[in-house]
Parts: C-alpha cells; sequence; structure tokens
C-alpha cells in the first residue's frame, strides 16, 4: 500500500495525476491530507481517483477502533509526500507532530519519500536546507525539487519534480535490490554507419529495449553502464552511466574497454552486420540511375565477447523473422551465451520501435521460456531475474538483496 501525502502548496493539484498514474499501475493508493492542502484541492478527487477515503483527521479511526495514523504507519509500503513544503519537512526534520500526515511519518518504518516544492528563496534557505541535510541523513529520500517557472512569477528551483520522475522515485524504493554490488553493461539502440556525410546504413530498432533493461538494473540495486547507438530517447533517469556510440566499430571499443568489470553483459543493442567498404568526405551526387555500394562486414562483438566472457553472464538477442527458436538456439551456442531473448520483429506488437516484446527466453540448458506480450519493462524485468539466479548459482554475487 503506497500512502500519499499532500501538503498545501500549489502544485497539490498534480498530485492527482500522481494518484492516477499511480492506480493505473496497479498500486493500492490511499490519500492524507494536511488542512492546508485541502486550500488547494478538494479530498473528493483524490477520494474518486484512488477509490480509497482521504484521511484528514488526527484523530480518526479506521475500521471502528483502529488509530489511523498509526494504522497507516503500520500497512504502507512506502510514504510519498508531494508536494512537500517547507513546513512538512521542517516538522519531521525537528521531530514536530501536530496532524495526520506528521504523526504518521513519525510512526512508520516504511521508507518515506519527500517531493518538495515552494518559492526559490524558501528552497536555498539555510533552514530549509539544514533540514534537507538532516532528513537525509535521517534515512529519508528525496526526488527534486526541478528548476523552471515557479507559480510566483519567478524562475528557479523549487517546481515540482515531473510525476514520472517521482512515479521512478517511489517504483525503486519498492524494488528489491537483488542486484546491489553488481554492475551490469548493457547495449542498446542501432548503429548508424556512415556512406557519407549524410548518410548511413541502420536499422529501426528504437533502443527501447535496452533502455528499458538499463532502467530496471538500476532499479534493482546494479552500477549500469549503458552503451548506446543513436536513438531519440531521453537520457535515462538516475545514476547510469551512458556511453553515446554510434558505429558499429565505437560500440565494439566501448564494450572492450567495460566488460571486464561487469559481472554481467546484456547485448540488446541492434548492431548493424555491415557497413560500406568506403566512405565518402563529400556528398555522393545524383549522378548515375543506379548505385552500387559495396559492403564489408562488421566486427561479431557478441561472438568476440563470448570468447572472453569468462564467469560473467552473457544475454543476448536475437531479431528474427521465422524459426524463431531455432535461430534463437543456433546463436546461443555459436556465441557462446548464457541466455538468448528471441522475438519475432515481424509482428507489429513486437521487436522494433513497439513498446512491447513477446520473446521467447532460452538458456545454455536448453529450456525454453515463451512469454505472452508484455511491456519492455516486464521484459526487462524477467530478464534481470534470470539473470539473478544464474549469478547465485556462479556464486558471482557480491551484494545483498
Amino acid at each position: 500500500m503506497i500512502i500519499l501525502g499532500v501538503t498545501g502548496g500549489i502544485a497539490a493539484y498534480k498530485s492527482a495525476e500522481l494518484v492516477r498514474q499511480l492506480t493505473k499501475k496497479g498500486a493500492k493508493v490511499h490519500v492524507v491530507m494536511t488542512r492546508n492542502a485541502q486550500e488547494f484541492i478538494a479530498p473528493i478527487t483524490f477520494q474518486t481517483l484512488s477509490g480509497n477515503p482521504v484521511q484528514t483527521d488526527l484523530f480518526s479511526l479506521i475500521e471502528g477502533s483502529k488509530i489511523g495514523h498509526v494504522a497507516f504507519a503500520d500497512m504502507a509500503d512506502l510514504v510519498a509526500i508531494a508536494p512537500a513544503t517547507a513546513n512538512i519537512i521542517g516538522k519531521v526534520a525537528n521531530g514536530i507532530a501536530d496532524d495526520f500526515l506528521s504523526t504518521m511519518i513519525m510512526a512508520t518504518k516504511s521508507p518515506v519519500l519527500f517531493a518538495p516544492s515552494m518559492n526559490v528563496n524558501m528552497w536555498e534557505s539555510p533552514v530549509v536546507q539544514r533540514n534537507v541535510a538532516t532528513l537525509k541523513k535521517d534515512g529519508y529520500h528525496f526526488v527534486g525539487p526541478e528548476e523552471g517557472d515557479l507559480a510566483c512569477e519567478v524562475i528557479g528551483q523549487g517546481r515540482l519534480a515531473a510525476v514520472e520522475d517521482i512515479l521512478e522515485g517511489i517504483e525503486d524504493l519498492l524494488m528489491e535490490k537483488d542486484l546491489r554490488g553488481e554492475r551490469i553493461l548493457i547495449t542498446a539502440g542501432p548503429t548508424h554507419e556512415p556512406i557519407d556525410p549524410v548518410r548511413f546504413v541502420t536499422n529501426r530498432s528504437s533502443g527501447r529495449m535496452g533502455f528499458a533493461l538499463a532502467k530496471m538494473a538500476r532499479r534493482r540495486g546494479a552500477d549500469v553502464i549503458l552503451v548506446s547507438g543513436p536513438t531519440q530517447l531521453p537520457a535515462p533517469r538516475g545514476n547510469i552511466r551512458l556511453i553515446p556510440v554510434k558505429t558499429a566499430s565505437e560500440m565494439r571499443d566501448a564494450v572492450l574497454e567495460h566488460y571486464k568489470e561487469c559481472s554481467a553483459i546484456v547485448k540488446a543493442a541492434a548492431v548493424s552486420d555491415y557497413r560500406p567498404k568506403f566512405t565518402s568526405d563529400q556528398k555522393m551526387k545524383k549522378l548515375n540511375a543506379q548505385l552500387s555500394l559495396e559492403m564489408e562486414r562488421n566486427s561479431d562483438i557478441i561472438g568476440e565477447i563470448g570468447s572472453l566472457k569468462g564467469n560473467r553472464v552473457l544475454v543476448g538477442f536475437a531479431a528474427e523473422t521465422e524459426d524463431i527458436i531455432a535461430n534463437g538456439r543456433k546463436k546461443l551456442k555459436e556465441k557462446h551465451l548464457d541466455l538468448i531473448v528471441a522475438n519475432d520483429v515481424g509482428r507489429s506488437d513486437s521487436g522494433f520501435g513497439t513498446e512491447t516484446n513477446k520473446v521467447v527466453i532460452i538458456d545454455s540448458g536448453g529450456k525454453v521460456d515463451p512469454l505472452s506480450l508484455k511491456s519492455k519493462d516486464e521484459v526487462a524485468h524477467i530478464i534481470l531475474g534470470r539473470v539473478v539466479e544464474i549469478l547465485r548459482k556462479r556464486g558471482r554475487r557480491r551484494g545483498k538483496p
């Protein structure tokens, strides 16, 4: 159960979207509002979106006789305060508990996430910064604030973090850290093999699968290195080391430079198999009715890593349009992989450019696990679960869940 605390700031209206997104993801959400929060948005809004009564009264009882703030503190898997004003930050930092929200925060042993929102001068004041530092030292978590246009008609830091960032912070805290202590190298996206300064050879990969793997690996506590070809995706949130590359040769160099420090390598990139043998320094003019390009093979990055991996876990992907399992097994064996994720990129709902994937996971022991159509985040979570299993069997686990 997620408890969302809403305090008295103009950004309180954004918390309604946060509740909507949480419930959309299947979370059970209960909202606690301070008296000042109700000056900005009515409790009925949150009750309608969450499907649960909103708590506003310090002395309210639930289920007939349970003290409300104590019961909520015990039931919560996580408490998020969004927006978190200077007032609630100061109260908790200094042990003041005088309403439902502050007493519940004091009583809970669950993770607490603050999403501050206030005027830039308030945020930068020594008192607020001292209170924030105290809370962080005591084990409380923060997301934001962002810099931008504020309701007080100034520009500065103090804007409530984007709903997507708050969701990310919540999901980070709820995720089991079973990859803590591990470093994972993930590749993503296509490569661009230049023909001339304006043209190149590439494929339809969007990079979404690799970025999903990087995000989920970080959520599970891993130190993540993401080597990505050109994509239109925003840089991943959180502490992920992003190494941008363009060509297959650049990707190979980056992988060979960093794989030794990793306990697992997941090759989700769609690397171009071929590149033009000759590249023009100037734009090629349209002179003839026909144009022939002589192509040569790029390096087989995953095959090379397969021969060098040692005790590391190596996961590959096979983008196929026919004989998915047979071709996946062939690549698994030839490249010395521990797992291969094969998918039919000919489907309209799976593969390149889609938000979902329908894959078959095959391991080196011959087990074939066909998955139903799932989001790429869900597929990434399952793949990483299999990586954790292999690491544990090999005794490579350095961290603890």
